[in-house]
């Protein structure tokens, strides 16, 4: 399989999507990984939020494979949306998050990753998370997966592959924190569950060390962008997890109403801990 081809995304079956999307994703490490070397030529958008040359060049070299590969879907792009590209919502749409986690790669703590994912009726079936600093790659669609991913190696081979899972729920929980956006809200939800240790992870790496078993929830309650969560969303969905937003449904994607914006939302390892937990209050 390869993004320099033609890709028919009618017959294929999510996991064959999410391996496309790894591909597009690993595609783009190299060039990341250059700027990561040098100067990262940080600038601030309308935003405030920052970007570096390393978002531009990547999110070129991901859309332009998409592009080749797969010319019937819509593309969404972080960079390209904030430049003011209209955005194409159908149905079934690709969402890109060229270089999430900008501040974890300014300040050079590895935490950055790139991401792909398909939506399909509001929801993230296929998604690939690619950290080329910490060459490791999760990507997922029926199942979810682990692997090595050196930057310009390509696509392991299968028997590298680790299929992963998130756990059930313990009675004390291992909670995962964003190191660049803490919060009162944040702080309350959690002072209500049973937490025997925080981690901090940049990035869509938090719903990846969910896949993974390694943690139990993420709480977010501050603004997030659709192509920030999906890749992320799909991973952790195709390990047995959900990403719940304020009213206890999944959340959805496509909301072109709100400008593609995410509300709050709490991402769980064990579809059935929300609840649990909420009984024990």
């Amino acid at each position: 399989m390869s993004t320099s081809a033609r890709f028919d995304f009618g017959p294929a079956a999510p996991d064959e999507i999410a391996l496309f999307l790894a591909e597009a994703a690993l595609a783009a490490g190299p060039a990341v990984m250059e700027v990561y070397a040098q100067d990262c030529g940080v600038r601030a958008k309308d935003d405030g939020s920052p970007v570096t040359l390393a978002d531009q060049r990547s999110e070129a070299i991901v859309c332009e494979n998409l592009a080749r590969a797969v010319p019937q879907i819509p593309v969404v792009a972080e960079e390209s949306t904030a430049e003011g590209k209209p955005v194409a919502c159908g149905e079934r749409f690709l969402l890109v998050d060229p270089l999430d986690g900008t501040k974890e790669f300014i300040a050079r703590n590895g935490e950055f990753t790139i991401n792909v994912a398909l939506i399909e009726k509001g929801r993230p079936i296929a998604g690939a998370v690619y950290a080329p600093a910490l060459a490791r790659l999760w990507f997922g669609g029926e199942a979810a997966f682990v692997c090595e991913a050196a930057v310009g190696a390509g696509l392991p081979e299968r028997r590298a592959w680790r299929p992963i899972r998130a756990r059930p729920a313990p009675d004390a929980l291992v909670c995962l924190a964003s190191r660049s956006h803490a919060d009162a809200a944040t702080e309350a939800f959690l002072a209500r569950l049973p937490v025997a240790n925080r981690l901090s992870r940049g990035s869509s790496l938090k719903f990846c060390v969910i896949a993974e078993g390694a943690a139990d929830v993420y709480p977010r309650f501050g603004q997030t962008m659709e192509w920030d969560t999906a890749a992320g969303d799909a991973v952790l969905r195709a390990a047995g997890g959900v990403v719940l937003d304020s009213a206890g449904a999944p959340l959805i994607y496509g909301k072109t109403g709100s400008g593609l914006r995410n509300g709050a939302f709490v991402a769980w390892g064990d579809r059935t801990a929300a609840s649990r937990f909420a009984a024990q209050r």
